[in-house]
């Protein structure tokens, strides 16, 4: 069996992480017992999860054990199985973690999936039809339920969920907004995403002018809003937001390093009647296979192109994770492990 360098949670962040809260251990990777498989893993997927996970804090998952391999989605090859319906050689995709290498139960439900790689890339059951993917669709559909015709806006607008859900939105008649950092990803939202507008938040200082830039990419308000960020961000489209409006909560990454995150106005949830909603992707796994199906047969026609950004080796794994949590990534941001 191979050796099999893994990423651990080596001591918890005071406030906003570093590469020192992680280590780079070697260990050996055990013998396969009945119904386990050995996956390679080619691809590591880094989410923004990750970084409440770190915390000890209360949460809707427990929080990463220090120690331990750090969590995260991997897609690679079964190199070798003692499971009657994977074989050598099946791409799979999993929760493997930061490692090289993962031994999986295949036994249990849900642990290892196999993946059809004929006209979706390998690496895209990391993001657009994968969890994220799944993440834009649930949002959008089970919680903002759009009408052709509404007024969709997401923050983390080029990011994997963000991309998806452009291209969902788009399929069910809305005009889609989005809201992302810097020139280049805003340009990248409208030229080939397909938004129909792109708000670079970085250019305003504060809700007030990120509310009035919204109000001319949104002439007719907002209708429905998918939130990865909170923060100034949520203040500003809650302004615009129209009566009955839907708001999706996935994420608060403005929030990850523990600071408290205040709500200007929250008395607009209650003159517009508002329907806020958090949602945790992994609690809906009865959606999944309707959801990727849709999501695969947008990618496979070419109406959603996501973008990555690739990190080399496990070595380079934390500082890509830094990197993604200031938005320095570029689309879904994985780390290539071969």
């Amino acid at each position: 069996m191979p050796t099999n360098q893994q990423i651990v949670l080596d001591n918890r962040p005071q406030g906003e992480a570093t590469v020192s809260n992680f280590k780079l251990v070697t260990t050996e990777t055990p013998a396969l017992a009945d119904g386990q498989v050995l996956v390679r893993h080619h691809y590591l997927s880094l989410d923004p999860y990750m970084r409440g996970r770190m915390n000890d804090s209360k949460s809707y998952a427990a929080s990463q054990p220090l120690g331990e391999v750090m969590i995260g989605g991997t897609v690679g090859e079964v190199v070798e199985s003692k499971h009657p319906k994977l074989k050598a050689g099946d791409p799979v995709v999993g929760m493997g973690g930061w490692q090289q290498y993962s031994v999986v139960d295949a036994t249990q439900p849900g642990a290892l999936r196999k993946v059809d790689t004929t006209h979706v890339p390998l690496s895209y059951y990391l993001g657009a039809v994968g969890m994220p993917g799944v993440t834009a669709w649930y949002g959008l559909v089970k919680i903002i339920n759009p009408q052709a015709g509404e007024t969709m806006v997401v923050s983390a607008a080029t990011g994997a969920v963000g991309s998806a859900f452009a291209a969902l939105a788009k399929a069910r008649g809305c005009r889609v907004v989005g809201i992302a950092g810097g020139p280049d990803k805003c340009a990248y939202a409208v030229d080939e995403l397909g938004f129909d507008a792109c708000i670079d938040y970085k250019l305003h200082p504060d809700m007030y002018s990120l509310a009035k830039a919204l109000k001319q990419a949104c002439p007719n308000g907002v209708d429905g809003y998918f939130e990865n960020v909170g923060g100034m961000v949520l203040d500003a489209v809650l302004l615009r937001m129209n009566a009955f409006g839907r708001i999706a909560v996935c994420g608060m990454i403005a929030g990850y390093d523990g600071q408290p995150l205040p709500l200007a106005n929250p008395a607009l949830i209650l003159v517009n009647r508002l329907k806020m909603e958090g949602f945790i992707v992994s609690e809906h796994m009865e959606v999944w296979p309707e959801a990727l199906t849709e999501l695969g047969t947008l990618v496979a026609t070419g109406k959603l192109r996501p973008r990555e950004t690739i990190a080399q080796g496990i070595e380079n794994a934390p500082e890509a994770f830094l990197g993604l949590l200031k938005g320095k990534n570029f689309g879904k941001q994985l780390v290539k492990l071969i």
